[in-house]
C-alpha cells in the first residue's frame, strides 16, 4: 500500500532539514523505548543502512555504530553497506515485524541490496525489539499521546489491510 498521493506530496515539499528534526526525535525515542535494539549486530554495527521508501523523495541512512541515522534526497543518497527500498507503509510494517519479510521481498514488493548478512543481522535485531510506533512515539506529542496513539492506530490497520 501506498502512502496516499496527497500527503506524498505535501512530505515531498518538506525542507531535508525539517524531516531531519523530526526523523531524530523518532529515532532517538524508539533508542530510548529500546536501548538494546542494535546489541545483536556486534560487528555489522559498523555498516550504514539506506531505507529507501520508494513513494518518497526521501532516503534515510542508519549508522548502528553512532547510533545515528540522517536524511537524504533521492538524489544525494550516500553510499551504504546495505539497502533496502519499498513502500514507505511496508518499510514501517517490516520494522514492526507486522508483515512477513521474507513473502514481501519474494513478492518483489522490497528490494534489498549490498551486504545481505548485515541486513539480517538488522532484520534479526528488530524482530527481538518489539516496536510498536504508534505506542513507541505517543510520548513525542504529552498530553495528545492519547489521541496520536489512537489515530496511528487506525492508520496502521488501514495499512496493513492493504498489504494483506
Amino acid at each position: 500500500m501506498l502512502l496516499p498521493r496527497p500527503l506524498t506530496l505535501a512530505i515531498e515539499r518538506l525542507p531535508v532539514a525539517l524531516v531531519q528534526r523530526v526523523v531524530d526525535k523518532a529515532f532517538h525515542r524508539a533508542l530510548q523505548q529500546h536501548p538494546d535494539l542494535f546489541d545483536r549486530l556486534g560487528s555489522e554495527a559498523g555498516k550504514r543502512f539506506c531505507f529507501a521508501p520508494t513513494d518518497l523523495d526521501f532516503v534515510f541512512l542508519v549508522h548502528p555504530e553512532s547510533m545515528s541515522i540522517h536524511t537524504f534526497r533521492k538524489a544525494s543518497t550516500p553510499m551504504a553497506d546495505a539497502s533496502i527500498a519499498g513502500p514507505m507503509l511496508t518499510l514501517l510494517a517490516l520494522l514492526e515485524g507486522r508483515i512477513d519479510g521474507d513473502a514481501v521481498f519474494f513478492s518483489r514488493s522490497l528490494s534489498v541490496t549490498g551486504d545481505m548478512e548485515a541486513m539480517l543481522a538488522l532484520r534479526n535485531a528488530l524482530d527481538d525489539c518489539s516496536f510498536d510506533l504508534s505506542r513507541d512515539l505517543a510520548g513525542l506529542v504529552g498530553p495528545l499521546a492519547v489521541p496520536f496513539q489512537r489515530v496511528a492506530e487506525g492508520i496502521r490497520h488501514r495499512a496493513l489491510k492493504g498489504l494483506a
